[in-house]
């Protein structure tokens, strides 16, 4: 369907006349990542909208990276409550599911419930541009640094499709440079999973993905001065394993989200957090949801 001038794949799953909760994903992801928690919560009653997010999957992918803004994918958000003529609807997202959740929170208060995070916290405004504050303590090697040059992450990321997202390592030059083998499915997938992955970027490619990073300095630039808290009924989840927590904790959080009524860390799993411990994560969930729905 057309939203927000592209054209948007958006699944919707649970009684019509549910509680509406929009389920957001990562990078490299597609809303797939959600099948875990869709039969658990429409049983519960709610409404799942769950988008391919724009330049993902089956969804429309600009070319220009200007278009993957933060304030235009927050429009993006704000466009599929509209198409489905949804006032107000709760948000949960992955990883960069995540920070869209909470920044369109955080833009458009008015359109939310409440907010859920996995991985990646409510982030507030950097002091300076962030990638230079990446590159200054976390080196040039550093992902989100590396995939700043376009045309670069894509030739590495789709020569082999099955290695990068079968890799437990992060993507780095180094990494690339490398000719391992392919590595073994996750033994959070089976194969028939993967392959669905698989089959989708050797479809479309990263660049997609790839320009929401290239739009840390532009989303910067356009919400540094937004002196605003989240106040929404909030909740945030993280894997023991995660990565996430060595240069994004949860405490950045602190005074920004201000009725934070889930802080908790799943044990034993890692950044796909949703995939790696669906039963914890959707208890977590249902819990919440009752709370605050």
């Amino acid at each position: 369907m057309q939203i927000n001038g592209i054209d948007l794949a958006v699944d919707e799953h649970g009684p019509a006349d549910g509680p509406v909760v929009v389920l957001l994903h990562g990078f490299p992801e597609l809303a797939y990542s959600w099948r875990h928690q869709i039969g658990p919560l429409t049983d519960a009653g709610y409404r799942l909208l769950v988008p391919d997010l724009r330049g993902y999957g089956r969804s429309e992918a600009p070319a220009a990276v200007e278009d993957y803004a933060i304030d235009v994918l927050a429009r993006d958000v704000t466009g599929i409550l509209d198409a489905f003529a949804v006032e107000r609807a709760v948000l949960i997202g992955h990883d960069w599911g995540a920070d869209l959740a909470w920044k369109t929170t955080w833009l458009h208060p008015d359109r939310v419930i409440a907010v859920g995070g996995l991985s990646v916290p409510f982030a507030p405004p950097a002091p300076a541009p962030p990638v230079g504050l990446m590159r200054q303590g976390l080196g040039e090697d550093f992902y989100m640094v590396w995939f700043q040059e376009p045309g670069v992450a894509e030739a590495a990321l789709e020569r082999d499709v099955r290695r990068t997202l079968a890799t437990s390592r992060q993507w780095t030059a180094a990494w690339a440079q490398e000719q391992d083998d392919v590595p073994p499915t996750p033994s959070f997938l089976t194969d028939e999973e993967l392959d669905v992955y698989v089959r989708a970027y050797e479809r479309t490619g990263f660049r997609g993905g790839l320009n929401w990073y290239r739009n840390l300095d532009r989303s910067w630039e356009r919400t540094k001065d937004l002196d605003r808290r989240i106040e929404v009924p909030a909740l945030f989840l993280t894997g023991e394993r995660d990565p996430v927590r060595r240069f994004m904790p949860s405490v950045v959080m602190q005074g920004w989200v201000t009725d934070l009524r889930v802080d908790a860390v799943i044990p034993e799993a890692g950044h796909w957090l949703q995939q790696h411990a669906p039963e914890a994560v959707n208890e977590h969930l249902l819990a919440w949801l009752a709370d605050v729905t």
